[in-house]
């Protein structure tokens, strides 16, 4: 009897190990099918843009021709920012994702600053073809928001899977998923002054 008791003891203390290791992994192997999923969008809603901006060039070309070279840095922003390729590697290189990252703004401020030259040409404001593209544009500027929102809260729990204990076992021994990197914004202190407000 003590003899039982002893192996069921010996039993339970090697299983708990075990039980807490494997703890977690269909909960981890969710969180990264969901983070894989999230990145999809963020770079479905890039190539939406990627794909307008032609169009919107064109549409300006006609109008501004001497702004030639707003319309070049636009066209080299996107040449940049689809030249790079967002692999699921690029997931795991810090550096990379934040290479990718600057890409796209860069991206978003030329095409801010081709809005910009547009205000000034009331005839190309008028267009329709351009008034349709520029609220595409604003469309897919919004959508990408969201999904690097959905991204990036999806990545928060990602990550806390992988930190907490006891998952933290499984994706580090088990599964070797590493913390992945988010989002950040290029000039922090930038952004936390308020911005000034003149009349």
């Amino acid at each position: 009897m003590l003899r039982r008791v002893l192996i069921l003891v010996v039993v339970l203390a090697l299983s708990v190990p075990v039980l807490i290791t494997v703890s977690g992994y269909n909960d981890l192997q969710g969180r990264d099918e969901e983070s894989k999923a999230a990145w999809s969008e963020v770079l479905n809603q890039y190539q939406r843009r990627a794909d307008l901006i032609p169009n919107l060039i064109e549409a300006v070309k006609g109008y501004a021709n001497h702004e030639r070279q707003t319309l070049e840095a636009v066209a080299q922003a996107r040449s940049n920012a689809t030249g790079l390729k967002a692999t699921p590697e690029l997931l795991k290189d810090e550096a990379a994702f934040n290479k990718f990252q600057q890409a796209q703004q860069q991206l978003s401020g030329a095409l801010a600053r081709l809005l910009l030259v547009a205000e000034q040409y009331p005839d190309l404001k008028a267009n329709n073809n351009f008034r349709d593209l520029q609220s595409q544009l604003e469309g897919t500027e919004n959508r990408i928001a969201v999904a690097r929102k959905r991204y990036i809260d999806t990545i928060a729990e990602l990550n806390k899977a992988i930190r907490y204990f006891p998952t933290n076992l499984t994706a580090k021994y088990l599964l070797h998923i590493e913390p992945k990197p988010n989002f950040t914004v290029e000039d922090e202190k930038s952004v936390a002054k308020a911005p000034a407000v003149k009349f």
